[in-house]
């Protein structure tokens, strides 16, 4: 008769250990299907160096696959609030080159300072706000970022940013 418990409990045991093995391998495997994949985690920052960018000039960089801007104001341009920010007395402004009325790129025109887009006649300003009369209902929206020095890191929110967006 005992030996008949002992082997019951052998196989419960058994059982009760196949079962924690199968548990943990399915949480581990649940936990690498959550986890975003390296490729993702690597696209979602873009590191810039604006130092080099000289005034007046607009620099064109691609951010998730889409086009950001980042153009340095000549001196003594006007600073729109919520828009333009300042990096070592130089006054910027960044956002995302895509027309907020179809979704098609305006190019920049140097000499007017400002944004045309092509396709239905869209304009925006050098900050990157719609003229009223104009397609697009809404200014261009500004992608997250940080500044780091000279550089800016985007998709990444810094106190920049906040302040731009109303978040702070």
């Amino acid at each position: 008769m005992e030996e008949n418990v002992n082997r019951r409990d052998f196989l419960g045991m058994s059982l009760a250990a196949v079962a924690a093995v199968g548990a943990g391998a399915t949480i581990f495997a649940m936990k690498k299907t959550w986890d975003p994949l390296p490729n993702v985690v690597s696209g979602g920052f873009t590191t810039v160096d604006i130092s080099q960018i000289e005034k007046g000039e607009l620099k064109t960089f691609e951010w998730r696959g889409q086009p950001v801007y980042v153009l340095k104001k000549d001196s003594g341009s006007e600073k729109i609030e919520g828009r333009d920010f300042e990096i070592n007395g130089e006054l910027y402004t960044v956002g995302l080159q895509v027309c907020t009325h179809l979704g098609c790129i305006p190019t920049y025109e140097k000499d007017k300072k400002e944004f045309l887009c092509a396709c239905h006649g869209g304009q925006f300003n050098s900050s990157g706000v719609n003229k009223k009369g104009t397609p697009p209902t809404r200014p261009m929206e500004i992608p997250p970022f940080n500044i780091d020095g000279t550089k800016l890191v985007f998709g990444e929110e810094g106190d920049i940013y906040k302040q731009l967006t109303n978040k702070a």
